[in-house]
């Protein structure tokens, strides 16, 4: 017998950050949204826990117990006093380590895969809690829709959204670190006054009315100067969806893969050709949003 899990990539249309904590992660007013890019995680049973994966970049997944999914299936078996024998099998189609919350997604889907697995039909807030103690981004990878993040991102509030937009994501040669983007951050922002982190009332409303053109106004990335710091080449991505018609760029999370909002899904095409013939890219990528969060398929 096996599960599989669908579970969507996303994109931070919000990303406000406030100074360093004293245990050393940020406080986030963190809006996310859940696009329709997806990775398919399968499990089985098996003698021990294993991990496999396929698709584009899978050679820069870990296959060992660093992987968010392995640790899942680890923190959900030892709740509930049984062994993690299974095998996961990670179908990728999100981008490695692009910003896109792809391991996180990983993570909440073998969560949700072991889960029915095991018959153990644990509750939302179960699951949620074993999601926020895998990362800050695992938790809306189940939720997915749209939600405001707070705290480290973990504590989400579910929005409202009317209708969709769509999306143009160009993947970039190479990861970025998310540790080291907010180092960066940290170094950028060093004797600086970094206000508390708020969701912008602007944003959440152009979300909650679905007027692409206002949200494209709203969009910011408090990590963007400091993806753009240590990779300096993403301006040029930025710059050529820009000149192809796309309402608004930004670094998508701590980067490197770049997004670029478009009034409707044929100018998401137009703009995804551009930006693959500009040769500032190595893909693009369509996608449309809000997308469901992690389902059994």
């Amino acid at each position: 017998m096996s599960v599989t899990v669908r579970v969507p990539a996303k994109v931070n249309v919000q990303l406000a950050v406030g100074g360093a904590r004293p245990d050393g992660f940020h406080d986030l007013a963190n809006v996310f949204l859940a696009v329709s890019l997806y990775d398919e995680v399968t499990v089985s049973q098996a003698p021990s826990l294993t991990i496999t994966c396929e698709g584009p970049d899978a050679s820069q997944v870990p296959l060992d117990r660093t992987n968010l999914a392995a640790r899942a299936a680890e923190l959900l078996a030892a709740r509930h006093g049984i062994s993690p024998d299974v095998h996961i099998h990670i179908a990728k189609d999100i981008p490695v380590a692009g910003g896109m919350a792809g391991g996180s997604a990983d993570g909440a889907g073998a969560l949700l895969a072991c889960d029915a697995l095991w018959g153990l039909r644990s509750s939302r807030s179960e699951l949620l809690s074993i999601c926020a103690q895998l990362g800050s981004d695992v938790p809306f990878s189940l939720v997915g829709g749209a939600a405001l993040g707070t705290g480290r991102g973990e504590r989400l509030t579910e929005l409202e959204v009317d209708g969709g937009f769509h999306w143009v994501f160009a993947v970039a040669d190479g990861g970025l670190s998310t540790p080291a983007v907010y180092g960066e951050f940290d170094r950028l922002t060093e004797g600086v006054e970094v206000p508390a982190p708020a969701a912008s009332p602007a944003l959440l409303d152009a979300l909650r009315t679905g007027d692409a053109t206002a949200l494209a106004g709203a969009l910011v990335n408090d990590l963007q100067p400091a993806a753009l710091s240590l990779r300096p080449v993403l301006a040029d991505t930025l710059g050529a969806g820009m000149t192809a018609g796309a309402l608004a760029s930004l670094v998508s999370g701590s980067g490197p893969t770049t997004a670029f909002l478009t009034k409707d899904e044929e100018s998401a095409h137009s703009v995804a050709e551009a930006l693959h013939s500009s040769g500032t890219c190595r893909a693009a990528r369509v996608a449309a949003s809000p997308a469901a969060g992690a389902t059994v398929l």
